[in-house]
């Protein structure tokens, strides 16, 4: 298993993979649940990611539609599902002539992402490429589990608003050993922040 700082690193790298192979840009949700990705990752023109976010386009795009009911990897002129708002024929407006969509991983955390180009199809190959980053980033950005009680100790003492000394006290520790178990939470959970590895215990019903 690999540990979560290398995880971070891994999605980095990913993700710069990803911006090299789609030069019209892309957006990736990661572990979609609950209609909410865990991480967004979005490198359209800022115009028309403007134009899709106020006119609420996620909750018709065809290509959601399709990643939430398949999984694989498709092109978007061989997709067959509904376009009312013609969704895909705007983004043409902005670059994205051509592109692919991908589906990763169970309905629960599915992980489903539009990739584009403005001069051509992508091939077989290059979509072999983008399916397999794809599945490298969903299983990178999966957060462990495997939280200490002492860990979670720590984390719910922040979590209910004490300053770190004020929660070693309480905790019986050091402030030094209180900042450790913090950091391995964050790690752990693939969080930045404490505040972050917070939320996300929540999320999964650690604390």
């Amino acid at each position: 298993m690999i540990n979560q700082a290398t995880g971070i690193e891994a999605i980095e790298l990913g993700l710069s993979r990803l911006k090299r192979m789609c030069p019209s840009g892309f957006a990736l949700g990661l572990h979609i649940r609950f209609a909410s990705a865990r991480i967004m990752i979005q490198t359209y023109d800022p115009r028309w990611i403007d134009r899709y976010t106020a006119r609420g386009y996620m909750m018709c795009d065809p290509l959601i539609s399709w990643g939430i009911g398949s999984t694989g990897c498709v092109r978007w002129s061989e997709m067959n599902h509904p376009d009312p708002h013609d969704i895909l024929g705007q983004a043409m407006e902005f670059g994205c002539r051509y592109g692919v969509a991908i589906s990763e991983g169970p309905t629960g955390s599915r992980s489903i992402g539009g990739f584009a180009r403005g001069d051509r199809e992508f091939t077989d190959a290059e979509m072999q490429a983008l399916a397999a980053t794809v599945k490298a980033l969903h299983r990178d950005s999966t957060p462990r589990t495997d939280v200490t009680k002492g860990q979670r100790h720590a984390l719910r003492t922040i979590a209910a608003g004490h300053r770190y000394a004020e929660a070693a006290v309480l905790l019986g520790i050091s402030e030094s050993a209180l900042k450790a178990r913090l950091k391995a939470c964050r790690e752990r959970l693939m969080a930045r922040t404490t505040a972050e590895a917070i939320q996300r215990a929540q999320e999964l019903h650690l604390l």
